[in-house]
């Protein structure tokens, strides 16, 4: 009786933590991307506007100075000319506050804007929040933003080795569409 009881608290509680990490709706291809209005690693405000007729790959990565988001990070710096040369533009954004992107940005010469977005509102807006209540912090999604502000790609499973390599084959392809 008393394992019966432990069984069902235990699914209970793996429920409701089931319910409270789901994020929101990802935005679906060819949909309006979600704006958003957030500071950078230098407080400087930066909304989905500001990259109207680029490309704009935003990507959601969990926490500063870890291993998989240091990788990730130093990857589409080393990469950034060749997403330049295909008129994209770099940015990343995690629930982490400005000063500590700062001190992310500054250890590994990040030449693009991370942006605190210490409330998850916009994390929650691309249903890239993972959220227990008192710990929230963002999955790793990244969408390709087309220049009209779309929803071009959306990728839910990334390596983040090989993540900037495969944006750059995506955006080869989709900008010889365009031609």
């Amino acid at each position: 009786m008393k394992w019966l009881i432990l069984s069902g608290l235990f699914a209970a509680l793996a429920l409701a933590l089931s319910q409270m990490a789901r994020a929101g709706e990802l935005p679906k291809v060819g949909e309006a991307a979600p704006d958003f209005n957030l500071p950078d690693q230098n407080g400087v405000q930066h909304t989905l506007k500001d990259y109207a007729g680029k490309w704009l790959v935003l990507y959601f990565y969990p926490k500063d100075d870890t291993p998989g988001c240091t990788q990730e990070a130093c990857a589409f710096r080393d990469d950034l000319h060749k997403l330049t040369a295909l008129g994209a533009q770099v940015v990343g954004i995690s629930v982490d506050d400005s000063d500590s992107h700062a001190g992310f940005a500054k250890k590994y010469h990040l030449p693009f804007p991370l942006l605190a977005d210490k409330s998850a509102e916009v994390a929650a807006r691309y249903g890239a929040l993972t959220d227990f209540m008192v710990i929230k912090f963002a999955k790793r999604y990244t969408f390709l933003i087309d220049p009209q502000g779309r929803v071009g790609k959306v990728y839910m499973k990334v390596e983040t080795s090989k993540h900037s390599t495969e944006i750059i084959e995506e955006l080869k392809k989709l900008t010889e569409k365009g031609k």
